[in-house]
């Protein structure tokens, strides 16, 4: 069962792509696009990202942070960012923290579902059916 709508999203300190620590309060009064995914290279996950990726001049025009999330290391995520020209983060959640945090742990890596947090650190949206073809889109679309 995914977090509901309207909780404080839960913080955290984790590496990202670069080995530079990044916390959740970093980004607060931008909306954040908390995307969690099995792994990095993977034919769904590589969809997923490349939509961000395609999406990501939007993003920025509605000053909204993507972050992708799974529990693949550093050097995995930087292969993963340079093969693709990935724009945005990607947080090395290691450990499973994060994941356990967002309640997205499928036995050893993140289930795909993305939370939407709000200026003040709240989960305003909650995706967990997800299109890895039209996620990014999709998002936008429905975000004001």
């Amino acid at each position: 069962m995914t977090l509901a709508v309207g909780t404080v999203a839960p913080n955290f300190t984790v590496k990202d792509t670069n080995g530079n620590m990044v916390q959740l309060s970093d980004f607060q009064g931008k909306t954040v696009v908390l995307y969690f995914y099995p792994k990095d290279d993977t034919p769904g996950c590589t969809k997923e990202a490349q939509g961000f990726r395609d999406s990501y001049p939007e993003y920025q025009g509605k000053d909204m942070v993507v972050l992708g999330v799974s529990t693949d290391d550093e050097a995995s995520h930087k292969k993963f960012t340079e093969k693709y020209g990935l724009p945005f983060q990607l947080l090395a959640d290691v450990d499973g923290a994060i994941t356990k945090a967002y309640d997205v742990d499928g036995g050893g890596y993140a289930k795909r579902v993305t939370y939407i947090i709000d200026g003040e650190g709240k989960i305003s949206q909650v995706f967990d059916k997800v299109n890895t073809t039209s996620h990014a889109q999709d998002i936008l679309a429905t975000v004001a």
